[in-house]
């Protein structure tokens, strides 16, 4: 072989190897810009905001029941001096009620017809009413709150007679029942304002002020 033989075959070789590191380094140049843009947009996710409620946002508060006084009457006409069934659904609705949860005081009074002498309906009355107490108690209404009063047959809800004078079966029937009524919690009395001393400060007017 010639020497300018061997020359060009040298420079062939030499630019061979000149040019193979250029595609190597193209290729590493263009999976860093790919990683870098994978990176970024993994960032972007990253960092996207997310939706939480503000510390000085305060959501609005469930508005509360307005409480009335309840009247409940439990009829006694066909169970005599004993709460049946139908009595007792009744004061379970009761013990439900917003009313009867606030903790007002109960009073249950007990009433009878006018059959037999007085003294006699007066003691069913209180019957009466001493078996819806003992009931509630049951249920876990404390006894403080209950105050039972016998009323006999002074407060008929409806006439035990027709208007001939005749005998009303269906009118006693009504007549033997139990009145309850729940009234509303006494308001929270607002205590006095305290002066520096630790004493309870008056609140008075100066008459010449006022002129």
């Amino acid at each position: 072989m010639s020497r300018w033989a061997m020359l060009a075959l040298m420079g062939v070789l030499a630019g061979c190897n000149v040019r193979e590191p250029a595609r190597d380094n193209a290729a590493a140049e263009n999976k860093s810009i790919v990683a870098e843009e994978d990176g970024l947009a993994n960032n972007s996710a990253a960092e996207a905001p997310k939706s939480i409620l503000r510390p000085e946002v305060v959501p609005d508060e469930p508005e509360k029941p307005v409480l009335k006084p309840v009247d409940l009457v439990v009829p006694f006409g066909t169970a005599g001096l004993k709460l049946d069934d139908a009595g007792r659904k009744l004061l379970d609705e009761l013990l439900g009620n917003a009313t009867m949860a606030a903790g007002g005081p109960i009073t249950i009074g007990g009433h009878s017809d006018t059959r037999g002498n007085d003294r006699d309906n007066l003691v069913s009355s209180r019957k009466r009413a001493e078996a819806v107490r003992d009931y509630l108690l049951s249920k876990g209404v404390p006894a403080e709150r209950m105050t039972v009063i016998a009323f006999g047959e002074t407060r008929a809800l409806v006439p035990n007679a027709k208007e001939d004078g005749s005998d009303d079966p269906e009118a006693r029937a009504k007549n033997r029942r139990v009145e309850v009524q729940v009234a509303l919690p006494a308001p929270a009395e607002t205590p006095p304002a305290v002066v520096g001393n630790g004493s309870a400060e008056a609140s008075t007017v100066d008459p010449e002020a006022q002129k």
